[in-house]
């Protein structure tokens, strides 16, 4: 384990990792311009194929990000976007983005997250890290992604490792966008924290680890309740 996070970790410094964002909407899409930006390989995925297509065409379709933008890193073949998502096996970092809305009972609809999980599962090799961005409560990334991810037959902390990182998008505001505001990390284990670390400190202007993946879902949670 220890060899397989070592050159994880590596490729994360050099920039040579194979970064994929799942969810091209307005967390996912910024997202993966700052990694594109830094000049990571980076693939979009997304089951929208409007927005696949959009990417791939250089378009933009989110208000405050500029088509200009995205069509120099295509040139640049830096970025990418399919709806195949076979093509996770070739990712070192997966970046989950999807929608997480509240159900008719207020509750949170994870159906996304799940169904986004299973998705990856078959395609889930060893020596990956997983991120979960979306917004959710406590225990979520340890009690319904790692189980859905696990049904692989690979485990988190041996085979790959998994990670909550909460996505702080302030759209629409000039002064700070997805690389110059700081990130809370939690991983599942001290491997995974480290890995998600490397992984958002070449792109985010400052990561701040805390202790697990819950503390991190509990402090995005804080903070919307703050904002509201």
């Amino acid at each position: 384990m220890a060899l397989i996070a070592d050159q994880l970790e590596n490729s994360f410094r050099r920039l040579q990792a194979r970064i994929g964002v799942i969810g091209m909407g307005y967390v996912g899409l910024p997202l993966a311009l700052a990694f594109a930006e830094k000049k990571f390989e980076t693939t979009g995925f997304d089951t929208d194929q409007v927005k696949i297509q959009a990417v791939l065409e250089g378009r933009s379709y989110i208000k405050h990000i500029s088509s200009t933008r995205i069509a120099q890193l295509r040139k640049l073949d830096r970025l990418r976007a399919t709806s195949e998502f076979s093509e996770i096996a070739a990712m070192d970092a997966i970046i989950i983005c999807v929608p997480t809305p509240l159900n008719e009972r207020r509750e949170p609809d994870l159906s996304f997250v799940e169904q986004t999980a299973r998705m990856i599962a078959p395609h889930l090799r060893q020596g990956q890290l997983v991120v979960l961005e979306s917004t959710t409560y406590p225990g979520t990334s340890r009690e319904v992604l790692r189980p859905i991810l696990e049904r692989s037959g690979l485990k988190s902390g041996t085979d790959f490792f998994l990670a909550y990182s909460p996505e702080r998008e302030d759209p629409g505001n000039p002064d700070h966008a997805t690389a110059t505001i700081p990130k809370v990390v939690g991983g599942d284990g001290e491997t995974a924290l480290a890995l998600a670390r490397a992984l958002y400190d070449q792109v985010i202007v400052e990561t701040v680890p805390v202790s697990s993946m819950d503390i991190a879902e509990a402090v995005k949670l804080t903070e919307n309740i703050f904002r509201s």
